[in-house]
């Protein structure tokens, strides 16, 4: 009865996804074999009827020879595969276990047995049924390498590579079992001995396609993603509907950068198979990579649909949420992720950051203790809950947090993001480590990086400013005033948006200043990056750098000759596709220019322009309308919280113990961080109403409440930018301490344009005792209002006309450099006269 075995293992032998067995005898063998055999007419009819695909006329012919026969074999077994083939493996399952009864030792029943158990999911019968194939055969190469796939299923790769083993001893011609020894590697993770495997099945069969499919996971798992993309491709010209095929091929030009050609081959996934979650949550993914949000948002709902409870679904739900800035849904979507999914680091990532979005700082504290718990070197872990620690103002364990990122920069970890960072480092040349680290591993230069051309000479420079802050946020309320002066007979000028319209009276100056502004939210990098070549821009600024809705992925492409850092971020972006960052000779002295990747341009006066058309309102509150007590000295810093550190918290504090009746008037950004200064006050034995804290207000209102304080205390080792200007505007002394770093000497940089120098303290020390005589000498703090108010209008901290005429003679410069085909060098602006 062996010929008609044969025809069954053919037929059963497909069960699985992939090859469960071997090699059988050719069709045209077997039919020659059936021909000789003695049995009747009627069963070979029905064979050939099955081989012709008319399985209803063979499983009709079955039935009839069951009514004659009952108790054969050969019909029951025959019975057994047109179940199978028709999917009803319940019985095919019966039909095989009757013949199995009167065959009680035919090993080939019980591999088939096994696999159709398998399919049914019972795999602890499977593994028996394949156990007893090989007890009467243990040379039955087949079911060793079917026992070996069902423990590859449960993880156990060992177990399964031993089987595999016997079943090449057996039969070393056997594709099959070393195309499967390959996936049982790649579960070890012994990559180059899975290829190695993979390699060994293919030469055996050139047409292979599973092998190959596999040999280009394989060589995927190797970071040879041009290679593992042709292989998956031979594999799809052998068989052009096999679906895992095409889903690896998206994966691997994914890795190649190949986006649109990617998403098309999950496109073809979704087609052949519309319910294969992992290629929806794959080109959701990668929809969230290239800007197209809605829509990666609609295939992860639908992966949702057929899983509720997909912890990848849900975790790019969130991240697809996040960025069309629906923060409370993303917070759902990662809780319910976390919940499924409690220690996985990714996850917690996500889930600390929206937190920290919705302003819950102090739960995205804990968030991040938690995610350093699982994964303590996760990537750039520390430094997020370094940021939320200090935008919060919970100061417990930050020295030893400090001192381990530091130590972690040293050794050149993922440590920390280079903007949470300047609020605590005191170093150059570790802000520049954190920049290198960060910019190289977030946004590394593109593969596809747009030519550099020296075109014909323009008669008007293009210069495109690209911003995540086109509203009513810092970066605009500084620049708004210099869009409109740009000299629109030598400059045409562009807006790229990657932020959002807010309605504000800000953002229509800056859409008349403009002409229009395009918006690229929705854009991913490379396709932003081309609109910008198309364009034709000259120099691209970006007005981000690492902070806020930045798009440093889009510069990576290289869309412009001449690329240039200013303004949003203190500091070098540390990647070598930016040509120039702008400073002055107070925020980057003479000789500190190895610490910036980019080469130093440096502005007379002062880097940070500033809007003269800022309107302070009219409005004079009193003191008690803003929580302030009616007498006493009134301290104030409107810094953001997480420029408060402990060491200049202590000197506040005994400025308050010693001068009495003194306040301190600070921003009231969330409960979480004015709770926790209260505490920290108390700790220090100064009253809780020594502390005020202002509410949020319109800008104009905002300058205006500034009349009621009578010295604005900065912070250190991070200074006051924009909020020192304001200051400066509105006519309250700043009294900085001059810093170590770029964002630590911008106050310095301010009060020397504003002629105010002597409010710049050499140490903290000095910065106390200063603080300390200005409080109690109202003279001398007179004196020093009066020069303000004297040098606001004459000195050129608040000359947005005079700061206009040296950017654009640094434009003029870095463009001129760029005609003459020389690289970007380092230069100083030379100033006009007053």
């Amino acid at each position: 009865m062996g010929w008609l075995l044969d025809i069954i293992r053919l037929r059963f032998k497909r069960l699985r996804t992939g090859k469960m067995v071997g090699n059988v005898q050719p069709m045209d063998r077997l039919e020659s074999s059936l021909r000789d055999a003695p049995q009747g007419a009627t069963l070979e009819a029905s064979l050939e009827l099955l081989q012709q695909g008319r399985q209803s006329e063979a499983a009709e012919m079955c039935k009839a020879m069951l009514r004659e026969q009952p108790d054969h074999f050969d019909t029951l077994y025959l019975a057994g595969m047109l179940h199978a083939q028709r999917g009803d493996f319940v019985g095919a399952k019966a039909s095989i276990e009757q013949a199995i009864k009167l065959d009680a030792e035919n090993a080939d029943a019980y591999l088939n047995l096994g696999n159709v158990c398998r399919a049914l999911g019972q795999h602890q019968q499977a593994l028996s049924n394949y156990e007893k194939a090989i007890s009467i055969n243990p040379e039955f190469a087949e079911a060793l390498n079917n026992l070996g796939v069902l423990l590859s299923d449960f993880g156990r790769h060992e177990l399964a590579l031993s089987n595999y083993d016997q079943a090449i001893n057996v039969n070393p011609g056997f594709c099959d079992a070393y195309c499967n020894r390959g996936t049982a590697l790649r579960g070890l993770k012994r990559c180059e001995e899975a290829l190695a495997s993979y390699e060994k099945a293919v030469s055996l069969n050139p047409d292979y396609g599973s092998a190959l499919n596999g040999r280009g996971v394989a060589l995927g798992d190797l970071g040879r993603h041009a290679e593992a993309l042709a292989s998956f491709e031979q594999a799809l010209q052998l068989m052009p509907e096999f679906v895992d095929a095409h889903y690896n091929r998206g994966s691997a030009l994914r890795d190649l950068g190949r986006h649109v050609e990617a998403l098309a081959s999950y496109e073809k996934v979704l087609a052949l198979q519309s319910d294969h979650l992992a290629a929806l949550n794959n080109q959701g993914a990668l929809l969230i990579e290239v800007g197209r949000y809605a829509d990666a948002l609609c295939g992860i709902d639908r992966a949702l649909a057929l899983s509720g409870n997909n912890v990848d679904a849900l975790t790019n739900r969130g991240v697809a949420l996040r960025h069309l800035m629906r923060n409370e849904e993303a917070l759902i979507s990662y809780r319910k992720a976390a919940a499924i999914a409690p220690e996985r680091p990714a996850i917690l990532f996500n889930l600390g950051d929206v937190l920290g979005m919705l302003k819950r700082h102090d739960e995205a504290v804990n968030v991040f203790n938690k995610l350093l718990q699982v994964a303590p070197d996760y990537d750039f872990a520390k430094g997020r809950l370094l940021y939320e620690k200090m935008l919060s103002c919970d100061w417990g364990g930050l020295g030893e947090l400090l001192e381990t990122i530091e130590q972690d920069l040293h050794k050149d970890k993922s440590t920390v993001d280079p903007f949470g960072y300047i609020s605590a480092s005191e170093s150059e040349l570790d802000l520049k480590r954190a920049a290198e680290i960060y910019g190289n591993k977030k946004f590394p230069r593109s593969s596809d990086v747009l030519p550099k051309i020296i075109g014909t000479r323009k008669s008007k420079i293009r210069v495109g400013y690209l911003c995540g802050e086109f509203r009513q946020q810092a970066t605009s309320i500084l620049m708004a005033e210099l869009f409109e002066l740009h000299d629109r007979n030598r400059f045409d000028l562009f807006a790229f948006d990657n932020g959002w319209d807010d309605g504000s009276a800000l953002r229509g100056r800056l859409d008349r200043a403009f002409g229009s502004i395009t918006d690229i939210t929705l854009m991913g990098d490379a396709e932003a990056a081309q609109l910008i070549r198309d364009n034709d821009i000259d120099i691209l600024v970006n007005l981000n750098g690492y902070f806020g809705r930045a798009r440093s992925g889009v510069f990576s492409h290289r869309p412009s000759p001449i690329q240039v850092n200013f303004l949003g971020f203190p500091g070098t972006m540390g990647v070598d596709y930016i040509d120039y960052i702008i400073g002055d000779a107070h925020v980057i002295p003479a000789g500190h220019d190895e610490f910036y990747v980019e080469k130093v341009v440096r502005l007379p006066d002062s880097y940070q322009v500033n809007d003269t058309k800022r309107v302070i309102a009219d409005r004079q509150c009193s003191r008690s309308e803003l929580g302030l007590p009616d007498s006493g000295f009134v301290f104030c810093c409107f810094n953001n919280a997480f420029k408060i550190t402990p060491q200049v918290f202590e000197i506040w504090m005994r400025l308050l113990r010693g001068i009495e009746g003194s306040v301190l008037w600070l921003l009231d950004t969330n409960p979480a961080t004015s709770r926790n200064l209260r505490l920290e006050a108390a700790k220090r034995g100064v009253p809780a109403d020594q502390l005020v804290f202002a509410a949020p207000m319109q800008l104009s209102e905002h300058l205006a409440r500034h009349r009621l304080a009578d010295l604005f205390l900065d912070t250190s080792p991070c200074n006051a930018h924009t909020t020192a200007s304001d200051a400066l505007w509105a006519g309250l002394p700043v009294l900085t301490c001059k810093g170590t770093t770029f964002p630590g000497r911008v106050a310095e940089s301010l009060l020397h344009a504003i002629g105010l120098p002597e409010m710049v303290a050499g140490n903290l020390a000095e910065y106390e005792a200063m603080a300390h005589k200005m409080a109690t000498t109202p003279a001398m703090l007179n004196e020093l209002k009066a020069k303000l108010a004297r040098n606001r209008t004459t000195y050129p901290l608040f000359d947005t006309d005079r700061f206009r005429q040296h950017i654009e003679s640094a434009y003029t410069t870095m463009y001129d450099r760029y005609q003459r085909g020389e690289s970007p060098q380092s230069f100083s602006v030379q100033a006009i006269a007053p």
